[in-house]
């Protein structure tokens, strides 16, 4: 089986630093790793935002030609395609696909709660991630919403010690790859 994972959630959840610990885990090797693009593009073309459909659009877009580019080979992303649509839902339909479709691009999804549930001592803020405590929590629950009925969806919440959740992610992630080899 190809694994072709997708980490998801709202900001502040681990994403980035998750999946630079998995790149670095040589028990994973054999994975590709997909950054995420959104905070790329935003850095890159700050007018996007003003341009919600077509900054999900280009998201969607990048999104599956970096992973049909892999030919095959087993991938982990900082997010996947479905993301798009859990923060501007009329990208499905501008796009012309459906959840199904797009579920079956992913054999798992790893949903890692926002800090931002735990308040806001654990919730940070930067140039790019400019979202306030409770417009994290609002995101939270449309990136649930958008991915909940994925048949390899995983939600692991949010915890005081990062480290934690990064090992009940990482437990995941191999029990899942040596069951299914």
């Amino acid at each position: 089986m190809v694994h072709r994972i997708v980490l998801t959630g709202a900001p502040g959840s681990g994403k980035t630093e998750f999946l630079d610990s998995l790149r670095n885990d040589p028990r994973l090797a054999a994975f590709s790793f997909l950054d995420e693009l959104a905070r790329q593009l935003l850095i890159d073309t700050p007018d996007f935002r003003n341009h919600w459909s077509e900054f999900h659009r280009e998201i969607y877009r990048q999104q599956v030609a970096r992973e049909e580019a892999l030919g095959g080979k087993p991938f982990v992303t900082d997010r996947g395609t479905v993301d798009a649509f859990a923060f501007h839902p009329e990208t499905l339909h501008e796009v012309g696909t459906t959840l199904e479709k797009e579920y079956l691009r992913y054999t798992a999804v790893f949903h890692l709660q926002t800090s931002a549930a735990l308040g806001e001592q654990y919730y940070s803020r930067d140039e790019v991630r400019n979202e306030s405590l409770s417009d994290a929590l609002a995101i939270e629950t449309a990136v649930r919403g958008a991915w909940e009925h994925h048949p390899g969806y995983r939600f692991l919440k949010a915890t005081e010690d990062a480290d934690q959740k990064y090992q009940n992610l990482l437990n995941f992630m191999l029990d899942m790859t040596v069951a299914n080899k």
